[in-house]
């Protein structure tokens, strides 16, 4: 069953939205119809090997084990 009126506003309201904010619409709907996400394709990120320098990374990789892992449910 559908609503004209709210698909409608949904469609016009995309308009107004970043490029990666309706990629986010999109993958919640593909959640939503328990359809896989596609993401990019490994082939596609092989350009950004070795952009960091290895000190880097080990500095982001110990931030996000350290600070990811926490859920502070005042900031909900």
């Amino acid at each position: 069953m559908e609503d004209p009126t709210t698909i409608q506003e949904i469609v016009q309201r995309l308009d107004k939205l970043t490029p990666w904010q309706q990629k986010q619409i999109l993958n919640s709907v593909l959640s939503f119809l328990g359809e896989p996400i596609r993401g990019t394709p490994g082939k596609e990120l092989l350009k950004f090997i070795g952009l960091f320098p290895p000190e880097d990374l080990e500095e982001i990789k110990k931030a996000i084990e350290e600070d990811c892992g926490h859920v502070d449910a005042s900031e909900w």
